[in-house]
This record gives C-alpha cells, sequence and structure tokens, in this order.
C-alpha cells in the first residue's frame, strides 16, 4: 500500500470535501481518501503509486486545484 498526501487549493466546506473525496475515491487503485479541510491535505492509500496526472484530473472535475505533485508520506509491501 503507498500513502500519498497532496495538496488541494480551492475547499471552503464540507461539500467541498465530499466533492474531492469521492472523485479521488473512484480512481482505479484507490482504496482510502482523507481530505482535511482545514489544512486543504487529501491523503490518499492506494494499491500502488497514484499517476499525479489523474489525481490532478479527479481534483479539477471536483471543481478544485491540485497545488504541485503528491507526497509519499508511507509505501507499505503488502504480503502476497
Amino acid at each position: 500500500m503507498v500513502t500519498t498526501t497532496y495538496q488541494v487549493q480551492g475547499m471552503t466546506c464540507g461539500h467541498c470535501v465530499n466533492s474531492v473525496s469521492a472523485e479521488v475515491g473512484a480512481i482505479e487503485g484507490v482504496t482510502g481518501v482523507e481530505v482535511d479541510l482545514a489544512t486543504g491535505r487529501a491523503t490518499v492509500t492506494s494499491q500502488s503509486p497514484l499517476d499525479t496526472d489523474s489525481v490532478r484530473a479527479a481534483v479539477d472535475e471536483a471543481g478544485y486545484d491540485l497545488v504541485g505533485a503528491g507526497r509519499v508520506t508511507d509505501e507499505t509491501e503488502v504480503p502476497r
């Protein structure tokens, strides 16, 4: 599993958080999304590293802006 943190700009309410969570959560391989409105951070857990362009497109579809690239904060090998 890989955990990556992204910075999202333009969110102002709970609906914003839900929109970003839903769009990013729909990306293939994503297993979890936590969005913190106060910091603008979206922490995404996925089966493998995500393509930043895919995350940017999902955030854009939700109506917000992805700032920079994501930062991998944890990468754990999953036993098979």
